[in-house]
């Protein structure tokens, strides 16, 4: 089975492409479902290993919004979307207006509705975009969502994922709603095999 801790600068560029291009796609839903202009990119594409993605949100005990979801197709593989409570907060503002839960730190159903929309938007474009360079078949299940701490949230993910996978690739994703700055982190588990196919049909060899 490939190691992903050996993708180079050639694989690590091809798939920050591939997520600028769903970004870009992932910023017009948003805009359109938000009814503000939202612009996305992103800046960094690395590799880390399972037990370093709480470090990457600052850490085990930090408290934050965590998207999980299958992906399920000729690409099969997992992903996390954890977002911090305030950037989430912030994000679906304007989607459910001042009210809610804005004051608290609880989230509303309103809220949680508004975030696991976002996810399924933010997953299908980047998963879009992935099978539009590969001509893979991909197809996400739909997301569940937590609010708890860093640590406890990747422990459920793991378990589901019954431990097939021990590094992730990390998407750094910036959002920018006017002068408001959201960062967001896609954490991508490709089960065994996965990397090579999509390796392959980019044309790129694998590590």
């Amino acid at each position: 089975m490939e190691d992903i801790r050996n993708l180079g600068e050639i694989q690590l560029s091809c798939l920050r492409e591939v997520g600028n291009i769903g970004a870009g796609h992932a910023a017009t839903a948003l805009s359109k479902l938000l009814h503000s202009d939202i612009q996305m990119n992103v800046p960094r594409v690395s590799v880390v290993g399972f037990d370093e993605i709480a470090d990457v949100v600052g850490g085990a005990e930090q408290l934050v919004i965590g998207i999980f979801l299958r992906i399920e197709g000729e690409l099969p593989g997992s992903i996390f979307f954890l977002l911090h409570q305030e950037s989430a907060k912030r994000l679906v503002s304007g989607l459910v207006g001042e009210y809610g839960s804005s004051e608290h730190d609880e989230f509303s159903e309103m809220e949680i509705s508004a975030l696991q929309e976002i996810g399924n938007i933010l997953a299908g474009s980047y998963l879009s975009s992935l099978a539009d360079f590969t001509k893979k078949d991909t197809s996400p299940t739909p997301p569940a969502l937590a609010v708890d701490m860093a640590g406890a949230i990747l422990s459920i993910g793991m378990i589901q994922l019954g431990q097939v996978s021990d590094y992730a690739l990390v998407v750094d994703t910036e959002f920018r709603q006017g002068e408001l700055e959201i960062h967001g982190h896609f954490f991508l588990l490709p089960d065994p095999g996965s990397v090579n196919i999509l390796f392959q049909s980019l044309g790129v060899e694998s590590a």
